[in-house]
């Protein structure tokens, strides 16, 4: 696996960290939702890599190396010396269903000797919870999945993914990996609280909460958030929800996307089902680090080799939480994984991984997500 990473400053140029050309790399750039829209950058990266196969995504923050950038292009790109990937994108506006587009991009690939897919899918548009349940409905994919979904800031306006051509909203793009010497390993972990009285989703449709114990769920939120309120939905950031099915189930963080007056509801990142117990949630700087140490652990736990690439997704409420300590979650990953890592990837408003130990993916929110990759 060669890697080469580079990034455009905000005064224009580039600044790469390795040199070298690549053989039809697969290149992942992560950018601010604006520089994204520039269809000239589109050309300067295609000029770079006239044969790589480029995979845009906006963030709400970009990770490189051990350093999180507000503004800029995080561009690394990967040539497979042995392993081999296929690309498949749609469009949410194409389907009448989420789960219709997971299931169409699923059916894309040959699942037989898929091994992983990873996922940058519209943050906007795109309910998680059921790209996820499209992507893995079919019998036959038996691949695991991680990814996130786009960020744009704190603005909450509109997100960009794409693939070969200029960023655009509703986009989902699917990366499958395949290769026996390719070794892939995930995990993800959050660090935050629950705190308050525990109440029940008495109104719901798919990742839309209209009630809690039968009061309008906005009312009750902006009850708790006090004068914060005014600064919805960003200040929900700080404050998700926790959400449990049944004793059976793991429980699920969410975050706020979005609010609607007019029907009193909240708009989430995944489904949230009715009679599942929700609680809020609370976390501290020192606990987010911790948190995506945890999450390094448990990616690393029964690796044969050392990772080569290390494609990092956090929510943007961690970055929101840590402020000015943005950089320690990443530097605690990288002192788990090792330097040989590279390390890139993205602030999300969606993680999407399976919990430990299990196989199905799971949308998650205000988690630190890691795909392990070497060859």
């Amino acid at each position: 696996m060669k890697i080469q990473q580079a990034k455009r400053l905000k005064n224009g140029t580039w600044d790469f960290l390795q040199s070298g050309k690549l053989q039809r790399p697969l290149v992942l750039i992560f950018g601010d939702r604006f520089l994204l829209e520039d269809e000239a950058i589109y050309k300067e990266i295609r000029g770079f890599y006239p044969d790589g196969e480029l995979v845009f995504g906006s963030t709400s923050g970009e990770i490189l190396d051990t350093h999180v950038y507000e503004g800029i292009i995080a561009v690394t790109a990967i040539e497979f010396e042995q392993a081999s990937f296929k690309i498949v994108r749609e469009n949410v506006s194409d389907f009448a269903s989420i789960e219709a587009m997971g299931e169409a991009i699923s059916d894309q690939f040959v699942k037989a000797e898929l091994q992983h897919v990873f996922v940058i899918s519209d943050g906007s548009f795109v309910n998680g919870s059921g790209l996820i349940e499209g992507l893995e409905s079919n019998d036959n994919y038996f691949a695991s999945i991680t990814g996130g979904l786009c960020g744009d800031g704190t603005r909450f306006e509109k997100t960009l993914a794409s693939y070969n051509e200029l960023p655009k909203q509703g986009e989902v793009v699917a990366i499958g990996f395949y290769g026996e010497n390719l070794e892939i390993s995930y995990a993800n972990y959050g660090g935050w609280t629950p705190f308050g009285p525990e109440r029940t989703i008495t109104k719901s449709e798919e990742n839309i909460l209209y009630e809690i114990d039968g009061q309008p769920a906005l009312d009750l939120y902006k009850k708790y958030l006090g004068d914060k309120a005014k600064e919805l939905p960003q200040a929900a950031l700080l404050y998700p929800l926790t959400v449990q099915q049944n004793e059976d189930t793991e429980p699920l963080v969410r975050t706020i996307l979005n609010i609607d007056e007019e029907t009193n509801s909240m708009i989430l990142a995944g489904d949230v089902p009715e009679n599942s117990k929700v609680q809020l949630m609370m976390s501290t700087m020192d606990d987010i680090a911790n948190g995506a140490y945890h999450a390094a652990q448990l990616a690393m736990q029964n690796r044969k080799d050392k990772p080569e690439l290390a494609i990092l997704v956090s929510c943007v409420g961690r970055r929101l939480v840590l402020a000015e300590r943005t950089e320690e979650e990443i530097e605690e990953v990288s002192e788990v994984v090792g330097d040989q890592a590279k390390l890139t990837g993205f602030y999300s408003y969606g993680e999407m991984a399976p919990f430990a130990g299990k196989s199905e993916c799971q949308l998650h929110n205000q988690t630190m997500t890691l795909t392990l990759m070497s060859e």
